[in-house]
């Protein structure tokens, strides 16, 4: 967009921020694509952080919500992608650490059962190796990787 004046930068803004969570960077980047000068992008985010259309902590727990629920992400990978979107450290942390526990390790048991039905391997060494790789790129910690895969071993042994 060339030649688009301040208040319809805000207008516009506003609209596409009310229509989603969104994050500052996020913002930002567009509001310097459409090629405004820095001090009037500053007045513009300022604005729509006092109107509440921003609002860091309320995107981080949308974000974190979304990915681990519908993506199926671990906390790895959530927070690396908050990284990339300026998010405080603190933020993050604080909203990563109220993930229920029990559920997020459902979730890792369902990926990594559904994962064993494709995975072609030579022994049990080799398919555990597969399953970590697989759940390590998803974002899973290595501790909560190898609990499931315990867990799902043990069960397989009583059937």
């Amino acid at each position: 967009m060339t030649n688009i004046t301040e208040t319809e930068a805000l207008s516009k803004v506003a609209a596409y921020c009310s229509t989603a969570e969104h994050c500052r960077a996020e913002v930002s980047e567009k509001l310097q694509r459409w090629g405004l000068p820095y001090d009037a992008i500053e007045r513009i985010l300022e604005r729509l952080e006092n109107e509440k259309y921003i609002d860091e902590e309320r995107f981080c727990r949308a974000f974190v919500n979304d990915k681990y629920r519908f993506a199926k992400w671990g906390k790895v990978k959530i927070a690396q992608a908050l990284q990339l979107k300026k998010i405080s450290y603190n933020v993050c942390r604080r909203f990563l650490n109220e993930i229920d526990e029990e559920e997020y390790l459902s979730i890792l048991d369902s990926l990594l059962l559904a994962k064993r039905k494709s995975v072609h391997a030579g022994n049990e060494f080799e398919l555990n190796g597969k399953l970590m790789r697989f759940a390590l790129s998803r974002g899973f910690e290595m501790k909560d990787i190898s609990r499931c895969i315990q867990l799902s071993d043990e069960n397989e042994g009583f059937e």
